[in-house]
């Protein structure tokens, strides 16, 4: 019998889609933009896949809005040990109180639904307690810079049902004033123990290569009343330079016909901005692969539906990461970007590469 602790951070990632790369101190603010709380049904999805295992799970979470609920409509009846202090303005120290119990009745795996600021939380409870017990992240924040999460919900609700070795990872954290600024400041959190699986991410490197001959190329090529939609990135950036306009470094920028129709813009104003023909211009996380999912939610589901997808990237951050990776939140539409994809790598040059959700 594997006993799993499960507590969601339900604010994270609702910062994302309405364009603030992030929600540590914007909740508000989020809310205010229109922003929908995506933490518990990647939560659901998680412990679907658990459930899918058929392996024998003791499960204990948190009381609502910090997993009680989502456990039970996923089809099990959970242990609660213990309730958040405001139900409506959950905290950091909710979540270490959480872990802290989690620890003390002994469970085998801690697995919590949130952003590198809840592995944070996670992997600093566990410390505290002086335990080594094992963590596992389900991606639901905006930001995932950090080695201890699962590629997906569903390949982290398998891991904790499966795992049968452990090591060590990173836990990586940024400064989100300073990202929402165009700046990647990255530090050093922690080192947590967690499942040896395929299906864990990747810490975030940086991707290398010239890409001044790939960016002019697509700048030349951009054609009149279509629509771009461009990405964060550096890759992507330089082809907004080229396109003649500073770009948002971490954000997406729409333009057209010479002008930029949105800058740094939220889901919404991305959707507004759309015309009749549309081209979303992506790059993959360095070190991740990651197309969609990752640092660009603003690029949701709905927008994607509206619009062709060209990847560019070095070949040197292809030959870095092997496959790409989507993790839109939107099983269908995942599976429907499966498969091999011509990603740009030159002026000329394609490569074939296999994109997996």
């Amino acid at each position: 019998m594997r006993r799993i602790g499960v507590v969601v951070n339900p604010i994270a990632g609702m910062g994302g889609r309405v364009g603030l790369k992030g929600t540590d101190g914007k909740v508000a603010e989020a809310q205010r933009r229109g922003a929908e709380p995506r933490a518990p049904d990647r939560a659901r999805e998680a412990l679907e896949a658990v459930d899918d295992t058929d392996a024998a799970v003791d499960l204990l979470t948190y009381g609502d809005p910090m997993g009680e609920t989502v456990a039970r409509e996923a089809g099990f009846d959970p242990t609660v040990v213990g309730e958040p202090a405001d139900p409506d303005a959950t905290t950091g120290e909710d979540t270490r109180s959480a872990v802290r119990a989690f620890v003390d009745t002994g469970v085998d795996v801690v697995l919590f639904v949130g952003g590198d600021g809840t592995a944070v939380d996670v992997a600093t409870a566990i410390d505290g307690a002086g335990s080594e017990t094992p963590m596992l992240g389900v991606p639901a924040g905006v930001k995932v810079y950090s080695s201890v999460f699962g590629v997906t919900p569903r390949a982290a609700g398998h891991i904790v049902a499966t795992f049968a070795a452990t090591e060590r990872a990173e836990v990586n954290d940024i400064d989100e004033d300073a990202f929402r600024g165009g700046e990647v400041v990255t530090e050093l959190r922690a080192v947590a123990t967690v499942p040896v699986a395929d299906q864990r991410q990747s810490a975030k490197q940086r991707g290398g290569g010239s890409i001044e001959t790939l960016a002019s190329a697509v700048a030349e090529e951009a054609e009149p009343g279509v629509t771009y939609v461009l990405g964060p990135g550096s890759t992507v950036g330089e082809i907004k330079s080229r396109l003649g306009f500073d770009g948002t470094a971490l954000g997406v920028d729409v333009w057209r016909d010479g002008e930029v129709v949105a800058a740094d813009a939220s889901e919404q104003e991305i959707l507004d901005a759309l015309g009749e023909e549309n081209v979303i211009v992506v790059s993959p996380i360095g070190g991740q692969g990651f197309v969609f999912g990752r640092g660009n939610q603003q690029l949701s589901p709905a927008v994607i539906r509206r619009s062709s997808i060209q990847v560019v990237a070095s070949s040197r951050k292809l030959d870095e990461i092997g496959r790409l990776r989507v993790d839109t939140g939107d099983s269908d539409l995942d599976e429907s970007l499966t498969g091999w994809l011509r990603v740009r790598v030159g002026r000329y040059q394609q490569r074939l590469v296999e994109v997996v959700a």
